[in-house]
């Protein structure tokens, strides 16, 4: 099979989807590897890595998109990007279809099979695929927030872990899941005051079990979300429905409750987000102001690490694209059942239920 891995175009992405140990392993198998020009340096992976390891390196995404049956990326394609596809094409990266209608469109029209990592499951219901992405987001949420909380990001000036005598930083993390935790344990390292809430009483007893003094679990309710509105510094939005737009827990009149300068991370951006007035930013111009709440919502957060962050993806994407490039969609389905939920559109038809559910789309299971 011809695997092929252009550079990301996303402003400011820096990782790339396949490392040079994964080049090897596949040109070993009899596959050939097509690779971008530059596509890793970002990551800090120069060319001469990628050639050792046995990849054809191309000068342009309109090469490999021409010629690989298998692409493989890390953000979803871009619109440039669009035009490229073809049917028949597999192409295995994060979509997040639920917050793009334009997009959902697109690959639907290109005839391509998208398989999504971030709905790829295994059998215990993990989504392994983006969790260390999560993992990542989590932790950069509480080192953005506390940038931008400093008085010339126009936040409040509020030190996280505040000093002997004055107060530390009100934190409120909406969702205990992967991100939230994640969270919640640098800001409680940072000695913040912490809030977790969810609707899940068993998660909030783990993390009431795990976490540190500083840290305190609520469960949420409308109630309760308004009380800590009124009294965090900073809110971190990490909710997840899987494959689906993320609830709108914070409304736009809610902004009126927080103090001004408070900001809000929500990590939440690439489903939709669950802040009201959540709309994807970029690295290069990362914030906004609403009634004076500085929002945080790039939708590309762990690409501004990119060596930590490719690292981390390929550890756990390449046992896929191994399957994938060896047997084919189908074959690698029947030897691997749990590909079956990274499918969500297939031959112009959506193959996920919660993708078809957001767009009143027919839903056709993957066969």
């Amino acid at each position: 099979m011809i695997v092929g891995v252009p550079k990301e175009i996303k402003e400011h992405e820096y990782r790339i989807a396949l490392l040079p140990v994964g080049v090897e392993d596949l040109t070993r198998s009899g596959h050939e590897v097509l690779v971008q020009r530059s596509g890793g340096v970002g990551s800090g992976i120069p060319d001469t890595e990628y050639e050792r390891a046995g990849a054809q390196l191309c000068d342009s995404a309109e090469e490999i998109w021409a010629k690989a049956e298998l692409i493989v990326k890390v953000k979803e394609p871009q619109p440039d990007e669009w035009p490229l596809m073809r049917p028949g094409q597999h192409v295995f990266t994060y979509f997040h279809f639920a917050a793009s209608e334009p997009l959902t469109h697109a690959v639907i029209a290109s005839g391509v099979t998208a398989l999504a990592y971030e709905t790829l499951s295994g059998q215990d219901g993990q989504l392994m695929l983006l969790t260390p992405m999560s993992e990542v987001a989590g932790r950069m949420s509480i080192q953005e927030g506390a940038k931008y909380l400093e008085r010339p990001a126009q936040g409040r000036g509020v030190l996280l872990g505040g000093v002997p005598g004055v107060e530390p930083a009100h934190i409120t993390i909406l969702g205990g899941g992967v991100v939230g935790s994640n969270a919640a344990k640098i800001a409680a390292g940072f000695g913040a005051s912490v809030f977790v809430l969810d609707t899940n009483v068993e998660r909030l007893r783990y993390l009431d079990d795990v976490m540190p003094q500083n840290v305190t679990t609520v469960f949420s309710d409308r109630y309760t979300i308004l009380d800590q509105l009124g009294r965090a510094d900073l809110v971190i939005g990490a909710v997840l429905v899987r494959g689906a737009r993320a609830p709108k827990l914070v409304r736009r009149e809610d902004l009126k409750l927080m103090k001004p300068g408070a900001v809000i991370v929500d990590v939440a951006v690439d489903q939709g987000g669950c802040v009201e007035t959540t709309r994807p930013t970029t690295h290069g111009n990362p914030t906004y102001i609403i009634d004076d709440v500085v929002h945080y919502c790039v939708a590309n957060m762990p690409g501004a690490v990119g060596r930590t962050s490719t690292y981390a993806l390929c550890n756990v994407t390449f046992p896929y694209v191994r399957q994938l490039a060896r047997r084919g969609l189908s074959a690698a389905v029947r030897e691997n059942p749990e590909l079956v939920s990274a499918v969500n559109v297939h031959r112009g038809q959506v193959t996920h239920p919660a993708v078809a559910e957001t767009f009143g789309l027919a839903y056709v299971p993957f066969q």
